[in-house]
């Protein structure tokens, strides 16, 4: 996943006019989104309010993801470009600001400063606490790298989000839990860029849950590279899993609706599995990447799980939960990937039969086990059975929407919609779905029947209504 997010805007224009002013492009996964916000919030108390609008922004920050192939000369195309604007702003006599943050940030250091010398900070993901400070000694003259982080500080250091801001930001909300991943997939470059896994503290998830729903939040989606590996002493001294977090979660007055996201077949544990089988606020939708479906590439991608594990897995899980829908993670043309191995992937799929899923062909990424391996697939073998996975995957989506046809489900109302007179709102599966309502109603949860399907959204009617005809 690839996208921009700009954060918010503060609402006072006295404060925007008078005001210092940060526009973020965020690249990647939920977590790189999170940081982003919370990198506004640090930013709010050095004076900041935050812009969509690039060409009005003192600061411009860059919050990188190193997942993809070619990342990082992606950033350094987009640092090219922010040079120019740089070199207009000072002959201008004005002052604009770039920093880098993130996973990129994190890999290249000081590397990024020496290539691009208009940059002012670069930042790692878990140090963008500090940010502030490091803005004030970038001010002062001297360039910054900061990328030496425990990722216990971050939590510990974590910004106050005010409750204005989280209402500005809507009724859903991201809330990190853990960081890090100790699995060491040989594809993957999170250990390296996001460090260990770190569990947050109980306490201080409660606190900032409590704090989202008293601002008006409805969901709350736990996050954490690796989530389903957090672990804590909880209230009662016991050690604590996220499924014993998430009964606690639950307990909230207010929170309607939890998920959590990014999970790994190895740490799903029973307490979770209960967990979905009791939770009526646990939303039945579990994202649960297998990346392969053969044992011998699943072996060399250092998954510690066989396929036949994973489909036994989905068994249990489904057992508990009989209306969850599932999502899944596929790599194409892992190093020695045969046609067979393939196949296997295929057939894993067609047995799990999932709502929705991500596909991507495989990429070399520096650092990693996998970008040793000699054995590498041909670029056109690889897009080659990308097409034909997507195919699979996007016919097994089209069809699940198709049997939410006709359903009555809980709609959370979370946003207006294109159209005059019609609210968005998302399924219990995560699905957009667009019905209408009056803008008045977002926030609320409200029962509607599943009317049609459209190519990324689903179309529904109030349920009130249509007893009413």
């Amino acid at each position: 996943m690839n996208e921009h997010v700009s954060l918010p805007a503060a609402d006072d224009a006295a404060t925007r006019s008078n005001s210092r002013k940060v526009f973020i492009k965020t690249y990647g996964c939920q977590m790189n989104v999170y940081d982003s916000t919370r990198m506004g919030d640090a930013l709010a108390s050095d004076g900041y309010v935050t812009t969509e609008d690039m060409g009005e922004a003192d600061l411009i920050l860059l919050n990188t993801c190193h997942i993809r192939e070619k990342a990082a000369d992606k950033v350094y195309s987009a640092l090219g470009r922010l040079r120019d604007m740089k070199k207009a702003r000072q002959a201008q006599g004005k002052e604009l600001m770039i920093g880098v943050a993130g996973c990129v940030a994190q890999a290249e250091g000081e590397e990024i400063l020496r290539r691009s010398p208009a940059v002012d900070v670069v930042i790692g993901p878990q140090t963008y606490h500090r940010l502030p400070d490091a803005l004030k000694q970038a001010r002062s003259g001297t360039r910054v790298v900061d990328t030496e982080y425990a990722v216990e500080d971050k939590f510990e250091h974590l910004p106050a989000t005010s409750k204005a801001q989280i209402r500005s930001r809507g009724v859903t909300a991201f809330l990190t839990v853990q960081e890090g991943c100790d699995k060491f997939c040989t594809f993957c470059v999170v250990p390296y860029t996001r460090g260990s896994e770190v569990s947050r503290p109980v306490s201080q998830i409660i606190d900032e849950a409590k704090r989202l729903v008293d601002a008006g939040v409805r969901e709350v989606t736990l996050l954490g590279q690796n989530v389903n590996a957090w672990a804590g002493e909880g209230p009662d001294g016991r050690n604590w899993s996220l499924g014993d977090l998430l009964y606690k979660l639950a307990d909230i007055p207010g929170l309607a609706r939890l998920r959590y996201t990014t999970s790994h077949p190895r740490d799903m544990d029973d307490k979770l599995i209960e967990a979905h089988r009791d939770l009526r606020a646990l939303m039945p939708y579990l994202h649960l990447p297998v990346q392969a479906g053969s044992d011998r590439i699943l072996k060399a991608m250092n998954r510690r799980h066989t396929g036949a594990e994973y489909l036994r897995l989905i068994e249990r899980i489904r057992a508990a939960r009989p209306d969850i829908a599932m999502s899944g993670d596929f790599i194409v043309g892992f190093p020695g990937e045969t046609d067979q191995d393939f196949e296997d992937t295929l057939k894993i799929v067609e047995e799990v039969n999932y709502a929705s899923a991500f596909s991507f062909k495989y990429s070399t990424r520096p650092g990693t086990p996998g970008a040793d391996l000699t054995d590498q697939v041909p670029e056109e073998v690889k897009t080659e059975r990308l097409e034909r996975l997507q195919a699979l995957l996007l016919k097994q989506q089209a069809d699940f929407a198709t049997s939410c046809v006709g359903k009555t489900i809980d709609l959370l109302l979370e946003k207006p919609g294109r159209m005059p007179g019609q609210v968005i709102g998302r399924s219990p599966w995560l699905q957009s779905v667009n019905v209408d309502a009056k803008t008045s109603q977002i926030g609320e949860i409200i029962r509607v029947r599943i009317i049609g399907t459209g190519p990324n959204s689903l179309f529904a009617e109030p349920a009130e209504s249509l007893m009413g005809s």
